[in-house]
Order: structure tokens, then C-alpha cells, then sequence
């Protein structure tokens, strides 16, 4: 029997799955989709080739797990910092700090390059789809607030926070920049920004 690395084999069998994954979210966001293959995602794992298989039965299966573990952990992430938003202005001010914490603790990250790459129709379409729904909250509490127009509106909202999240990613503290990023939306709204 091979040697486990954990108290148990199902958390042992976890713990090699998310290598897998971390290790696939590396090579995506350094080389690309096609890069993402069961030799160089485990060489990155420190892995046998053949435990590949063990988890997943291809590329395109591991892509989209990739997909899935990506916006399961942003969603969960921003539902925890909704849940105690309850009018329109509280749910963007709690959206827009929670995704750039989310950005500064690196969790974006798997998202950005799948948005990026040229993935199997299947898995841009779930990455698209998935993408929606993670800014659906921010959708409604714009819909809420500034009933006109609200899609563009949420949309253009969307392109300063990825702004935002960029310069997050090149070092500048995510409560300052989520500052500046509300004060911008709060006046581009017609409202006075909150301190």
C-alpha cells in the first residue's frame, strides 16, 4: 500500500486533489490552458505522472475543477461578507472590500487566468456562467439603488474594480484602494461616499 501523507486516505486522496489543483491554477496562470497537462501539472504537484489519474480522467476534467474550486471559495468568501449588508449602498461597499480582499489573499487569481485563456468551450461557457453569478449581488444592490440602466451600470462599476484589484496585485493596501475605489463609485452613483 502506498505511503499516505494524512490521518486518513479520503484526507490523504484531498490533499493530493488540491495539489493537483494549486499546482494547475500555477501553470494557468504562468503558461496558459494548453500548458495545463498531467506532466506538468504534476511535476509542479511533485507527483507521479500516473497519479494524474487517480483524480482526474483529463486536462479538460481538471480545468474544469479548476473552474469550480476557483468560485466556490470567492462565493463563500463574499456571502460571509454580505450576510450582514442589508440596504443597496452597505452590499456595494461590502462587495467591493470583500473582492479586494479576496484579490489581496490571491484568490482571484485562479479566475483572472481562466477568464484569460483559451479554454474548451464547455469550461469558458461554466466560467463565464460562474463569473455572473459571483457579481449577481453587486447587480442587484446597483439595481436597488440606481434603478436606471442598472446592467451598464454594474458593468462599468466591474471594469473600476478590476482596476482596483490590479493595483491590489501590485502591492497597494486593499483597504486603501477599496477607499478610493467606494469614494469613485458613491460619487459616479450621485451620493455622498461614507468615511
Amino acid at each position: 500500500m502506498p505511503k499516505i501523507s494524512a490521518a486518513t486516505v479520503p484526507e490523504h486522496r484531498a490533499q493530493q486533489r488540491a495539489a493537483l489543483i494549486r499546482a494547475a491554477v500555477d501553470v494557468l496562470a504562468e503558461q496558459g490552458a494548453a500548458a495545463v497537462t498531467p506532466a506538468a501539472v504534476t511535476a509542479r504537484a511533485g507527483l507521479a505522472r500516473s497519479s494524474f489519474y487517480q483524480y482526474f480522467p483529463s486536462s479538460g476534467a481538471l480545468l474544469a475543477a479548476v473552474v469550480e474550486d476557483a468560485f466556490t471559495a470567492a462565493d463563500a468568501a463574499m456571502s460571509q461578507a454580505l450576510n450582514t449588508a442589508s440596504e443597496p449602498r452597505a452590499r456595494i461597499d461590502a462587495f467591493v472590500r470583500a473582492e479586494l480582499h479576496l484579490a489581496a489573499r490571491g484568490l482571484h487569481r485562479p479566475a483572472a487566468a481562466l477568464m484569460r485563456a483559451d479554454l474548451p468551450a464547455e469550461c469558458r461557457d461554466r466560467v463565464h456562467e460562474l463569473h455572473h453569478l459571483h457579481y449577481t449581488p453587486l447587480i442587484t444592490a446597483v439595481a436597488d439603488l440606481c434603478p436606471t440602466d442598472p446592467h451598464l451600470t454594474a458593468q462599468l462599476i466591474g471594469g473600476l474594480l478590476q482596476a482596483a484589484m490590479t493595483a491590489v496585485d501590485q502591492g497597494t493596501d486593499p483597504d486603501h484602494v477599496a477607499t478610493r475605489t467606494l469614494t469613485l463609485i458613491h460619487q459616479g452613483l450621485g451620493e455622498e461616499p461614507r468615511a
